[in-house]
């Protein structure tokens, strides 16, 4: 498994475990809906997904896409669409990198709340792709369309800081 479960006081921890990046790629996202149809089995009354090791997520697997194995079910897209209709809480606990599409998932996420070593950013566009996993919806709603059209046109990386004053982040973590 690319993740690990784990249910502790009635909240389920799924933390990404997929190499230093935690890329997106097929098999993580099956793992991610494994856990979370697992948290909603054990009835969790909360869920927290977070990186293991230095990083929440870098986004997609970009390898994938020459194979159109990005598109193969289930797509990020699919992913963060049940992520965003959780009818319990869910928590995006960011440390490190939250780039492209794991700052998407985040943005799924109920509430969010970085440590202050997190990065956050759309960096995609300097590949020449649009964030396309709800980040153009969602991040304007959080931070305005000033801020949101600067982090989706730039690609620049911002400090956990940055994204608490913007309004993506909820809270700090203090580490």
């Amino acid at each position: 498994m690319h993740v690990n479960y784990a249910l502790r006081r009635g909240v389920a921890l799924i933390r990404l475990n997929s190499g230093p990046i935690n890329a997106l790629g097929f098999d993580l996202r099956c793992d991610i809906l494994r856990s979370i149809d697992k948290a909603i089995k054990d009835r969790a009354i909360a869920i927290v997904l977070c990186g293991a090791g230095r990083n929440f997520s870098a986004g997609a697997d970009i390898a994938e896409f020459a194979r159109k194995k990005h598109l193969q079910t289930p797509t990020l897209n699919e992913v963060i669409a049940i992520l965003d209709e959780m009818s319990i809480p869910t928590i995006a606990g960011i440390n490190g990198f939250a780039l492209g599409g794991g700052l998407e998932l985040s943005l799924a996420c109920h509430y969010r709340l970085a440590d202050n070593t997190a990065r956050m950013g759309l960096p995609e566009v300097h590949l020449g792709i649009l964030p396309g996993a709800g980040g153009t919806q969602r991040l304007p709603r959080l931070t305005g369309i000033p801020t949101a059209l600067d982090m989706m046109t730039s690609g620049r990386h911002i400090t956990s800081q940055e994204g608490l004053s913007y309004g993506i982040l909820d809270g700090l973590l203090i580490n």
